[in-house]
């Protein structure tokens, strides 16, 4: 029963863009408070207190909409290699332990940035070195980006209910 009540459930704002993400105890007290709107429940699983029972929500949506400044992710070495999916950018590789690299090495100016840090293997970053990508005849597999809060509750909080997909913009599969 803890682990139900500590399952994802997104969160939508009115307007139906992804806010966050919750547990399932917090958007049962929205919705309970009148202040949300299911729109997409756990299939056949229920809540029950002594004199009602509750559908499990999966997306609530938000009665009201909520003015909310946007989230900033924290640039840490972590989350660079999670916004990367844990590849190497230069080449391409899954395996092994991965480092961060600057793309502009700190001895040209490069600084601390979401879009100068990438993930790299040991072996790409030893082979760059103190470099930056075209002097050490090295192509990035793409260029880096701030992540937004939509992709940080795709990639970041992960999808735990393939109900989400289409509200993440991620299609239906």
């Amino acid at each position: 029963m803890d682990s139900l009540l500590t399952s994802n459930v997104l969160v939508l704002n009115q307007n139906y863009e992804p806010l966050s993400v919750c547990s399932v105890r917090r958007a049962i007290l929205i919705l309970f408070l009148g202040k949300a709107e299911s729109i997409e429940d756990y299939d056949g699983k229920r809540i029950r207190s002594v004199s009602k029972s509750y559908k499990v929500p999966s997306i609530v949506r938000l009665g009201a909409y909520a003015r909310v400044p946007r989230k900033r992710i924290i640039l840490t070495r972590k989350n660079i290699i999670k916004r990367d999916n844990g590849q190497c950018m230069y080449c391409g590789t899954f395996d092994g332990s991965m480092t961060v690299d600057h793309i502009v090495p700190k001895r040209y100016g490069g600084v601390d940035t979401w879009e100068n840090l990438v993930c790299a293997c040991l072996k790409c970053n030893n082979k760059k070195g103190n470099r930056t990508p075209e002097q050490a005849g090295m192509k990035l597999l793409r260029k880096p980006r701030r992540p937004n809060h939509i992709m940080f509750i795709q990639h970041f909080v992960g999808v735990s209910d393939k109900r989400w997909r289409p509200y993440l913009f991620l299609g239906e599969n």
